[in-house]
């Protein structure tokens, strides 16, 4: 327990003391904050700056759409109409898009082709993906064909409005005790988005950490002074409890400057109505457990990976292996959001891998049972005592073994030897 200790110890102050450690501590978040930001920045009035026309048999239909576009929040969008509108009209307008005097045009055809009753439109442009501006296009359209049946009907334009406007439903949540709170659909995705990210960038960047350290000390031949004073075991679990000392110190130092930021007047004003993100006592206490169980199963893994490497570049071909079943996690994330307690989503929530990227997002939107916290935990344990029982054979063999490719074979006999 002693060596186990001081190699711990060895492997905390070589990290915390090194450049690398306080680059990544202030740039990693910064870097974080300025993506979403700036994406969140590129999606502000997106499609809205667009100059399209309006090529309609009817007249007072394509002005009513011209009205439902510029009456927009953020509309700075320029809006010609053309209408009644020939084919010779269509066709001079189908130039101006080709040659780039106009986005597009949306042609609406009512005297002849009805769809159900209800006129056929085309949106012409050179993009094929201006999802935004043809969904803008098709809301205001629906809108302009309600307001008139409506006005027909002898419906006022301020209640066509109104009833086009459509009824906003508020979101609650009922607590295990019984009470109802308010809640937002979006803002709980994004936090259980965010919690996801940063466990899972943690873990697969410390367990990388240990891949690298120990092929650092095989190529340069110190294992053999190591190994003088200390057992492989005690070598490799020194290690491990090293390098994730210095992730929950990283991790640390992250929530106390958020929560600094958070707490201030400015962050406090803004984080309220469909910006308030609220965390429960929950979160607080599975972030750092999923955090240990996640990073000691990556790590333990990368770590009999790195013992039958030569070199970080071998490595390298391996981590993609740690990128699976992240994709797997997100690539369920809708599922999960919309429906956390569906069979899918608990039974990948149970596969040790992808266990804590799951868990905070199924909490994003729902918190699980306890009974499925204690499951997943136990497998998690479980897998970690499998993968250090095998990693810890093939580091006591692998540590040693320069200058030959370590092939499926030869794995297996340094498993039988150990």
């Amino acid at each position: 327990m002693h060596s186990i200790l001081l190699i711990a110890k060895r492997e905390y102050l070589e990290q915390i003391r090194g450049r690398a450690f306080r680059m990544t501590t202030i740039l990693v978040p910064a870097a974080f904050a300025f993506i979403m930001g700036i994406g969140y920045l590129s999606s502000i009035g997106l499609g809205s700056h667009k100059h399209v026309a309006i090529a309609a048999d009817d007249a007072a239909l394509a002005n009513d759409i011209r009205r439902q576009m510029l009456g927009e929040k953020d509309a700075k969008a320029t809006v010609d109409v053309v209408a009644p509108a020939s084919d010779a009209d269509r066709a001079e307008l189908l130039k101006k898009v080709q040659s780039k005097a106009i986005d597009g045009y949306l042609s609406i055809e009512t005297q002849s082709g009805l769809e159900n009753g209800l006129p056929v439109a085309k949106y012409i442009s050179q993009s094929s993906g201006d999802f935004t501006t043809t969904g803008r296009l098709r809301d205001d359209l629906n809108n302009a064909i309600v307001s008139q049946r409506l006005k027909d009907g002898g419906a006022t334009q301020s209640d066509a409005d109104a009833v086009n406007k459509g009824v906003k439903i508020a979101t609650y949540t009922v607590k295990k005790d019984g009470t109802v709170v308010k809640s937002n659909a979006i803002a709980s995705f994004y936090k259980g988005y965010v919690m996801a990210i940063l466990l899972s960038m943690t873990t697969v960047m410390y367990g990388l950490n240990v891949a690298r350290s120990i092929i650092q000390e095989k190529t340069s031949r110190i294992f053999e002074v190591m190994l003088s004073i200390s057992k492989p075991g005690d070598l490799l679990s020194g290690k491990l409890i090293g390098v994730g000392l210095v992730g929950l110190t990283q991790i640390l130092i992250w929530v106390i400057a958020a929560g600094a930021i958070v707490a201030s007047p400015l962050a406090a004003a803004q984080m309220t109505g469909d910006f308030a993100v609220h965390f429960s006592w929950v979160e607080g206490v599975l972030f750092p457990v999923y955090f240990v169980l996640g990073y000691f199963l990556y790590s333990s893994l990368f770590a009999g990976l790195a013992a039958t490497c030569e070199t970080e570049q071998e490595l390298q071909m391996y981590t993609p292996l740690a990128a699976v079943p992240i994709w797997l996690s997100f690539a369920m994330i809708m599922l999960i959001i919309n429906d956390s307690n569906s069979f899918w989503s608990v039974a990948i929530s149970f596969f040790p891998p992808c266990t804590p990227i799951i868990m905070f997002l199924r909490m994003g939107s729902e918190i699980p049972p306890a009974w499925q916290f204690a499951v997943s935990i136990v497998l998690m344990i479980l897998s970690i005592w499998g993968v250090l029982w095998l990693s810890s054979r093939l580091y006591r063999v692998g540590i040693l073994m320069y200058g030959k490719r370590a092939t499926l074979p030869e794995i297996l006999r340094w498993v039988r030897y150990s």
